[in-house]
């Protein structure tokens, strides 16, 4: 049973990790002058060294074998790698154009996507609260769709690809430090490639623009490593329905970065298209949490049934003559009495 120190330990590091993730719009904001491409292709070049920092302090090296083994198993890493560098690359570009509350929006869609995957594609079965969350997020895009004329694709595109990534990290099978590095091992080269390409032009701006510049492309995979590091130490604390309402954290501190910081505009029909995708979280948020407190009830009361079983089974051991008699033949004719 976990401690209450434990769960606040947990907590600190579940806020930490989705605090960091919410506010690294400030991080590629101070980058807005360098292409989206070019911050991407750092983030994914600096991730291996920072990984591998990770697992050398850690001495983790015995899943390396074992995947390179699995055939099926790389090529999922492969397409997780492209699919988060997808979902990377538009988050990055969509700070640099100052569109950080279509991001946030996006995250928010992003669990109801995943409900909707695992009834698609994995067979789920939902309640009724689950249904009415994921009908309210499809009105919520309907009524921005209509509103904009036009689909908020750029919401849509962030969440179908990280629910997209989600799901092949679920048969990929590895832990976030294992997964990290493997995905950013493939990332490496290709990212490499870019830069060199871009020096080549003359249009890298790593060296041309000062040590700060250099520094921040540098620390981005610090950037990217330390939240998934924080989130990994919570999750190991914390049950899962603290782990499901603290994802909130990270688009809602977008959202506020949005509003408040960069001055974005809210319309009318954002805030309606906002305001029934937090209905549906709320919905799906309350039946998580009823869920979740009716299974440890459920797992209460067979723990108390086990209880009682076993004391009074010890009970009838200790007492005099308890041993169960030999069973007499049947006397001829007790079936018809």
């Amino acid at each position: 049973m976990q401690t209450p120190s434990t769960q606040r330990t947990g907590l600190l590091f579940g806020f930490a990790a989705y605090g960091m993730w919410g506010l690294l719009p400030l991080y590629w904001h101070a980058l807005a002058h360098v292409g989206a491409g070019e911050v991407l292709a750092h983030r994914m070049l600096w991730s291996l060294p920072t990984a591998l920092v990770i697992l050398a302090l850690l001495r983790r090296w015995s899943w390396v074998t074992a995947l390179v083994r699995q055939p099926k198993k790389l090529g999922l890493v492969v397409l997780a790698s492209a699919v988060i560098s997808l979902n990377w690359g538009l988050f990055i570009w969509a700070v640099s154009v100052d569109r950080v509350l279509e991001s946030s929006l996006g995250y928010f869609i992003n669990p109801l996507v995943s409900i909707a995957f695992g009834v698609l594609l994995l067979r789920e079965r939902l309640r009724v609260a689950q249904w009415a969350a994921v009908a309210i997020g499809a009105a919520a895009v309907v009524v921005m769709t209509v509103a904009y004329g036009k689909l908020p694709w750029l919401s849509l595109c962030l969440a179908f690809s990280f629910a997209t990534y989600g799901l092949i990290k679920k048969h990929v099978k590895l832990d976030g430090v294992e997964g990290f590095s493997a995905e950013t091992a493939v990332q490496f080269l290709p990212a490499l490639g870019f830069l060199v390409f871009l020096g080549s032009r003359g249009e890298s701006s790593f060296a041309s623009d000062g040590l700060g510049n250099a520094l921040l492309l540098a620390c981005a995979g610090v950037a990217t490593a330390l939240p998934l590091i924080f989130f990994g130490s919570a999750a190991v604390r914390l049950p899962l329905s603290t782990i499901g309402l603290l994802q909130y954290l990270a688009p809602a501190f977008m959202f506020v970065l949005g509003l408040t910081l960069f001055h974005e505009e809210m319309p009318p029909e954002r805030w309606a298209g906002f305001g029934l995708v937090w209905v549906a979280l709320t919905i799906l948020t309350w039946d998580a949490l009823r869920n979740a407190q009716r299974g440890r009830a459920r797992l209460r009361a067979a723990s108390a049934a086990a209880a009682e079983a076993v004391v009074a089974e010890s009970q009838a051991d200790e007492t005099p003559g308890s041993e169960s008699p030999i069973a007499e033949p049947p006397v001829a004719g007790a079936a018809e009495r």
